[in-house]
């Protein structure tokens, strides 16, 4: 089949970082003539961006079941997940339905005749393939925490179950050598920091099995997408791959978009505008950059602490504070921390890659989530890695312990820990060098003939062979007495 006949229904969890990935993605399959029907929830349509249209790419919602006022944060996730399976599982699959006729192209778009859908939902995927579309699940956490994930039943039968203690680990395969039980994959930690019932009792939470079993389920898509670089997460990718039909590693996705073009905007919250004028009045690698993403919550204790630590550093610094994060107190020692604005300015959200490709940025302070990561490591910014909950417990270990491109914070929240890891990753040549010749390593993988380029031109491939079997099979789904068949 002719790329230009494709046309892919993306969809991706509704969750900023979720989104940040699939843009890019979105983007790259449009640039190589795929047409891209982007699924939003409703909820999410009307808070992002929106740049404007571009040929062979469209925007569409359906709600997720929750009222406007629901935070749909963290402490939420769940909630979430129920309603998206229900109500907007009902609503995807009447959408799909209507895309797929002969008749449901709008201007130059055919009808739908392939699924990436969020690993998450795999609801989405399996409603694809029973309407007979062929679905591919993309998973935007680190190849590394999907590889531990997928060992949780061994993890279980020898004990090694996560806990914020340094024993070894010897049941992820690959990581034998450095991983520790804290830095396995763990549900977020109770709003006032303190670890969960399942954490100090040395159980597991129902959850975290959920979600293990969720993983191993993506085995039965089509194939798997990861957003990763060969060079960085090979071991892992090899180590998944007798597990899914297909796994394709064909990131940083955002580099590669940028390689093409600038993706469209997919921020849910407005970015300062003022972040890089204000880095523009300070020295080259003088300044701290501060961002804990988009779930992430802190306790009023630890913004006092993370606070007074960077205070004692002497740097200036740039931290990004959602409004769900400060109240009326914290709010009030921001005002007196802040002063004349020269040496620290607080934002609610921030442009980060243009801030960490800033030549002023000389550290990261992050939560280590995967897209951080890896926009931190294509710039060369050292990381002092603080993880709040799941893959990026194992994305802060490699950051340390493997990639040496920073250090690791988990578990420690106090002023001194903070001052110190951020001087020693602010003056240590050795983490700078470090995390340079890692950028180095992954601008090779995006570049053209690179190993995430080669994957990507294989998966556009792939989905055109499975859009063009879909085509000539030509099933068109009818609905008789509440049942699908299909006409052929």
């Amino acid at each position: 089949m002719a790329v230009a006949a494709v046309h892919v229904l993306v969809f991706p969890w509704p969750l900023q970082g979720h989104i940040n990935t699939f843009m890019p993605f979105s983007k790259a399959l449009v640039d190589s003539g795929v047409h891209v029907t982007f699924l939003h929830t409703d909820h999410n349509l009307r808070r992002v961006r929106r740049t404007a249209a571009a040929p062979r790419l469209r925007y569409l919602s359906i709600p997720d079941g929750l009222p406007d006022d629901h935070p749909r944060s963290v402490g939420d996730i769940f909630t979430l997940m129920e309603s998206m399976s229900t109500a907007g599982g009902a609503a995807y699959r009447a959408l799909l339905l209507s895309l797929l006729s002969p008749g449901s192209g709008v201007g130059e778009f055919p009808p739908v005749t392939c699924v990436v859908a969020d690993g998450i939902m795999l609801f989405a995927i399996d409603i694809a393939e029973e309407l007979g579309v062929p679905a591919l699940a993309f998973r935007t956490a680190s190849a590394n925490s999907f590889s531990a994930y997928l060992a949780v039943p061994r993890l279980l039968e020898s004990g090694e179950t996560p806990l914020p203690v340094d024993d070894p680990v010897h049941g992820v395969p690959g990581m034998e050598g450095f991983l520790r039980r804290r830095d396995l994959p763990r549900l977020a930690p109770a709003a006032d920091g303190h670890p969960t019932e399942s954490e100090t009792a040395a159980g597991v939470h129902p959850m975290l099995l959920t979600m293990a079993k969720g993983i191993a389920d993506c085995g039965k898509a089509r194939a798997l997408v990861l957003n990763t670089p060969a060079s960085l997460e090979g071991s892992a990718v090899a180590h998944i791959a007798p597990h899914m039909r297909d796994v394709f590693a064909i990131g940083p996705l955002h580099a590669m978009s940028a390689v093409l073009g600038p993706a469209a905007a997919a921020s849910l919250w407005r970015e300062d505008d003022g972040c890089v004028a204000w880095l523009d009045g300070h020295a080259d690698r003088s300044v701290v950059y501060v961002s804990l993403g988009s779930l992430t919550h802190i306790s009023q204790h630890e913004f006092t602490e993370f606070l007074l630590g960077l205070l004692a550093t002497g740097y200036p610094f740039l931290w990004v504070l959602r409004p769900d994060m400060v109240g009326a107190a914290e709010e009030a020692a921001l005002r007196g921390a802040v002063g004349d604005g020269s040496k620290v300015r607080v934002v609610e959200w921030a442009p980060q890659q243009d801030v960490l490709r800033h030549r002023a940025v000389g550290c990261f302070l992050t939560h280590s989530g995967w897209n951080s990561t890896m926009e931190s490591i294509l710039e060369g910014v050292p990381m002092v890695c603080w993880p709040f909950f799941a893959d990026q417990h194992i994305n802060s270990r490699f950051v340390h312990a493997v990639w040496r491109a920073g250090l690791d914070m988990k578990d420690v929240c106090d002023r001194s820990t903070v001052t110190s890891m951020v001087t020693e990753v602010m003056e240590s040549s050795e983490i700078r060098q470090s995390v340079q010749a890692l950028a180095q390593r992954v601008k090779r993988d995006v570049a053209t003939g690179g190993s995430s380029d080669a994957e990507f031109k294989r998966l556009v491939g792939f989905i055109a062979e499975l859009s063009a079997a879909h085509r000539h099979q030509d099933q068109t789904p009818v609905i008789t007495n509440g049942d699908v068949s299909h006409q052929g």
